[in-house]
C-alpha cells in the first residue's frame, strides 16, 4: 500500500515537482495523490486528450501527497493501468476471473482509453441484481458462499474512513468506499455518476442497490440529498421491522419452551 507509484511510472522521476515521487498507492486509493482533479470541468479535456493515464499524472500538484481529498477519475483510472501493468491483464479480464465469476456474475466490457486501458472509474455496466450480489460480498466481509472471494481484511480496511468530503464533512472516504450514517445507520457504500448506489448496512445485515438517471444540474438541485432522506427513512423502517421479527421469534421460542 505504501508503494510509491513511481515504480510503474519512471517518467515521473523527470517531473518538475518531485512531490510525484512520493504518491503511493494507498494515496491513489483515497484519493490523496495530491494531483489536480481530472473530475468536472476539467473531465471533457481528460477524455479528449491522446494518453488519459500521461495527462492526469501531468496535473499539477494541488496538494501534498497523502494530505487532503481531492476526488478525480483520473486517480482511479491510474489504478487501472497499475493493475493493467502488475497483472499483465486488463482490468476487465483481472476483475473477471478473481470477482466476477466467483460471486456468479458476468461483467460486460466497458469504456478503453487510447493505449486500451480499462476506463478506472467510470463506465462498468452492473444491473441492479449484480450490484446486490457486490453488495452481499462486502455485507460479508469477502465470502461468497462457502468461498473467500475478496480477503476479509481488505474489506474492512476499503470502509474504514481514512479521510472526507471537502463538500460534506459527514461523508468519509476509505479504499474506493464512501462512509456515511443514514437514517441513523452507518452506510459503506460504492457510488456511481448519475446516482447509482451500492450501500451496506451491516448492522442491519442489509444491502440496497439504487439506480438513476440523473445530470449534473439534477445532482445541484438536491437530488442526492432527497435520495439519501428517501433511504433514511426505508433503513429506519427496516430496522423496527426487523427487530420486530426478531422479538416475535424469541417469544415464540419462549412459548414453545413453557
Amino acid at each position: 500500500m505504501d508503494t510509491p507509484i513511481v515504480r510503474w511510472f519512471p517518467e515521473l522521476r523527470a517531473d518538475a515537482d518531485t512531490r510525484k515521487q512520493a504518491i503511493t498507492i494507498e494515496d491513489l486509493l483515497t484519493m490523496r495523490s495530491g494531483l489536480g482533479s481530472t473530475s468536472g470541468a476539467q473531465y471533457g479535456a481528460w477524455v479528449s486528450s491522446p494518453n488519459w493515464v500521461r495527462y492526469a499524472l501531468r496535473r499539477p500538484m494541488a496538494s501534498d501527497p497523502g494530505s487532503s481529498m481531492e476526488y478525480s477519475t483520473g486517480t482511479s483510472h491510474i489504478l487501472s493501468a497499475i493493475l493493467t501493468k502488475a497483472t499483465g491483464r486488463t482490468t476487465h479480464q483481472f476483475a473477471v476471473e478473481t470477482l466476477a465469476t466467483p460471486i456468479g456474475i458476468t461483467l460486460a466490457r466497458w469504456t478503453r482509453d487510447p493505449q486500451g486501458i480499462y476506463l478506472g472509474g467510470n463506465e462498468m455496466l452492473m444491473t441492479p441484481r449484480q450490484m446486490v450480489e457486490l453488495g452481499e460480498l462486502y455485507l460479508n466481509r469477502g465470502r461468497a458462499g462457502q468461498r473467500q472471494v475478496v480477503p476479509a481484511a481488505w474489506v474492512d480496511a476499503s470502509c474504514k474512513p481514512r479521510t472526507r468530503s471537502r463538500w460534506d464533512s459527514d461523508r468519509e472516504y476509505g479504499y474506493g468506499w464512501w462512509s456515511q450514517e443514514i437514517g441513523g445507520y452507518r452506510a459503506c457504500f460504492a457510488w456511481g455518476f448519475g446516482g447509482q448506489y451500492v450501500l451496506v448496512f451491516r448492522d442491519l445485515d442489509l444491502v440496497m442497490a439504487v439506480t438513476s438517471s440523473t445530470t449534473i444540474s439534477d445532482e445541484r438541485r438536491g437530488y442526492r440529498r432527497q435520495l439519501f432522506e428517501l433511504i433514511g427513512k426505508l433503513t429506519a423502517t427496516f430496522a423496527i421491522l426487523s427487530s420486530s421479527s426478531d422479538h416475535s421469534d424469541a417469544d415464540r421460542q419462549l412459548g414453545s419452551r413453557r
